[in-house]
């Protein structure tokens, strides 16, 4: 009993393990129909997707969450490699489990060293969740817990002693086999090196099998790229547009935002991430969702929004006012759901009594019209972010988990 204990630990933490990677790799793999789904994030195994799961959502659509994504629309999950090493790690702690006290040292040291490896990933993942994401989803915080059972286990087993050999009989006995083969007592010298190499291999064959087969059956979505409509009109507005270009920027882009609206942030941290933002000679049209300034609503989605487009319009460097807008969009959504002194406020307590004034001026409320009636012209959806390459619109669905795959299909250069 006393040997089985620490690797019913690492059963237990391979099956979490296996159990949330398994719920990862079903949301990942449900969007490749192209449309929006809820996921799950929940540290319940089971429990239902939700529409309320920002952090796993954006853990997705994170550059970090598959590898191969300039090759496949969507990349390879990441959460694929763990389904196949918790399989392993799963029937290895069986095996460990039933054989007891009698599993060879070998199995045991072995497994203590490979049942590491899924804690030491958790661990840079956690670092990049915290550090580049800013959240922890439940989902992923489920295959860091097992992904530690299962290591504190690997190595409490390895540290049990080894039960007492019985006393050797006395007379003409026959010899005995262990597991292996060999004489019981005399284990074969070989297979002290070749089975770790066998088990190794396993686990290396194990670990890729899913996504190789993941790899095989993703659909071609090339078709789909530019089937989303042109911008029909440039207009004399777009001479208004907020022009963002850099140095190394290498394709014209037309970008409708809204400095107020979440998916626009989230939008624009993955350009940012993924070094694209940069390399775009971008004209912005301020797409604010607030009936103060845009007549083609009824209902303000994101109150005061109008105030912060206009101040991005003032800013002498609008990229800067636009990234100060996106890292404290939370403040300021709730500053303009208060009303409009505590956002005016805010943005003066930033940026000083001549952006107010900007803000406030007529110029700087046609140039925001011009932008609506842009956006207007073209027939935009009222719907943010949107964009387009040198006119071709990118699709709604090709702007989260199939980004990089899309811009890399439209606009190679940005990848060079």
């Amino acid at each position: 009993m006393k040997a089985r204990l620490p690797y019913g630990v690492s059963l237990l933490g391979a099956l979490l393990g296996l159990i949330f990677g398994f719920y990862s790799t079903l949301d990942y793999s449900a969007h490749l129909d192209r449309r929006l789904h809820d996921v799950h994030c929940s540290f319940i195994p089971g429990a239902a997707p939700t529409s309320e799961a920002e952090a796993c959502r954006a853990a997705m659509y994170s550059p970090y969450s598959a590898f191969f994504k300039d090759a496949y629309w969507g990349g390879i999950p990441i959460s694929l490699f763990a389904l196949g090493a918790f399989s392993f790690f799963l029937g290895f702690a069986v095996y460990l489990v039933v054989a007891g006290s009698s599993a060879p040292k070998r199995s045991r040291v072995f497994f203590a060293i490979v049942g590491s490896t899924p804690l030491l990933v958790s661990l840079g993942m956690l670092t990049i969740s915290l550090t580049q994401l800013g959240s922890v989803c439940k989902t992923c915080a489920g295959i860091y817990i097992g992904s530690t059972l299962l290591a504190i286990g690997a190595w409490w087993g390895a540290a049990v002693p080894p039960a007492v050999a019985a006393k050797k009989p006395v007379g003409n006995v026959a010899p005995t086999l262990e597991m292996d083969g060999s004489p019981k007592g005399k284990p074969s010298p070989a297979l002290n090196y070749l089975l770790p190499l066998g088990w190794l291999a396993a686990l290396g064959l194990l670990t890729l099998l899913p996504s190789l087969v993941y790899a095989g059956q993703v659909p071609d979505h090339r078709p789909y790229l530019n089937q989303c409509g042109k911008l029909k009109v440039a207009g004399a507005e777009k001479d208004k547009l907020v022009k963002l270009v850099t140095p190394k920027s290498v394709r014209q882009a037309t970008i409708f935002e809204d400095p107020l609206c979440p998916t626009c942030r989230a939008f624009h941290e993955r350009l940012v991430h993924e070094d694209i933002f940069d390399k775009l000679n971008g004209d912005l049209a301020l797409f604010p969702l607030d009936t103060e300034c845009n007549w083609m609503l009824d209902t303000a989605l994101h109150p005061g929004a109008c105030t912060v487009s206009k101040a991005v319009i003032c800013g002498e460097q609008p990229r800067a006012v636009l990234d100060w807008a996106y890292e404290n969009q939370d403040q300021l959504t709730a500053a303009g759901k208060a009303g409009k002194d505590p956002l005016r406020a805010a943005i003066q307590g930033r940026w000083g009594p001549p952006m107010m004034n900007c803000i406030d001026s007529k110029a700087t409320k046609d140039t925001l019209n011009r932008h609506l009636q842009f956006a207007a012209a073209n027939s935009i959806p009222v719907s943010t972010p949107q964009l387009y390459l040198s006119g071709q619109r990118v699709c709604d669905e090709d702007t989260d988990i199939g980004l990089r795959y899309t811009l890399g299909q439209l606009a190679p250069e940005l990848f060079k």
